[in-house]
């Protein structure tokens, strides 16, 4: 029996955001752990080393929106970025979500997701509840009420939670055309798109910014910003990221 390759490259496309590569690599000082990775151009997208901040995007913004409809039993609930599914996978661990849509731009992490080529995309295409919507997250937050919406049946359907797992930071972005969505006006034009007293949610690699929150706070009813901590065994060090929680207004 032959050894795994201790790196592989899996897949490669060429993308208007730059080069996409999947890998995979064995860490021999990890004990040989299996390690997938998402790069583009010289920056990792994702890697499944590090999920803990991923995974807490979700039970942070679900924890709130099951506060907001505590009789609800049937969550809509919208994940902006893919990657290689921890985020939509520990959604869909939550008995209450009833739909998730998960939008994004890549066509082919939504086909490495389809063709198994990830741990987590057999799973994901599994659930009848999980539906890969291709397209610009960005592009169908800002878009009217009624030109576009997060389901491609249905352009004004509003969603109990949105969870958006994409730029680095929302100071440091994959795409410059995507810094409007962060502004006021940006934010205001998705909050329309979820149900009064629903749950927005985001991702950040970076401390929380002022800035941000202050933006969130003149479209949001109420918004907190989470530091989550967690261990990095490369280095063996603790490192941390944000997780930001809003709440629409109710009227």
């Amino acid at each position: 029996m032959h050894p795994k390759p201790r790196f592989e490259e899996l897949d490669f496309r060429k993308t208007p955001l730059g080069d996409l590569s999947l890998r995979r690599r064995t860490i021999l000082a990890l004990d040989n752990l299996e390690v997938h990775e998402i790069i583009l151009g010289d920056a990792y997208l994702m890697s499944s080393l590090f999920t803990v901040v991923e995974i807490a995007l979700a039970n942070l913004g679900l924890a709130a929106t099951m506060a907001a409809f505590p009789e609800e039993s049937h969550l809509d609930v919208v994940v902006g970025g893919l990657g290689l599914g921890y985020t939509a996978r520990a959604a869909l661990e939550n008995p209450k979500v009833g739909s998730l849509k998960v939008v994004d731009y890549l066509e082919a992490v939504i086909e490495w997701h389809e063709q198994g080529l990830v741990p987590l995309g057999p799973g994901l295409t599994g659930d009848p509840r999980c539906q890969f919507v291709h397209g610009d997250f960005f592009e169908r937050a800002l878009a009217g009420i009624t030109e576009s919406g997060f389901d491609p049946a249905d352009s004004e359907k509003k969603f109990h939670a949105v969870l958006l797992d994409i730029d680095h930071s929302p100071s440091n972005l994959l795409h410059e055309r995507h810094a409007t969505f962060y502004q006021a006006e940006g934010l205001q034009k998705l909050a329309a798109k979820i149900h009064p007293g629903g749950v927005f949610a985001l991702w950040s690699d970076d401390p929380p910014e002022a800035g941000f929150m202050t933006a969130l706070e003149q479209v949001f009813d109420s918004c907190e910003s989470h530091v989550v901590t967690f261990h990095n065994p490369l280095q063996d060090c603790e490192s941390a990221s944000t997780v930001y929680v809003a709440r629409t207004k109710t009227g």
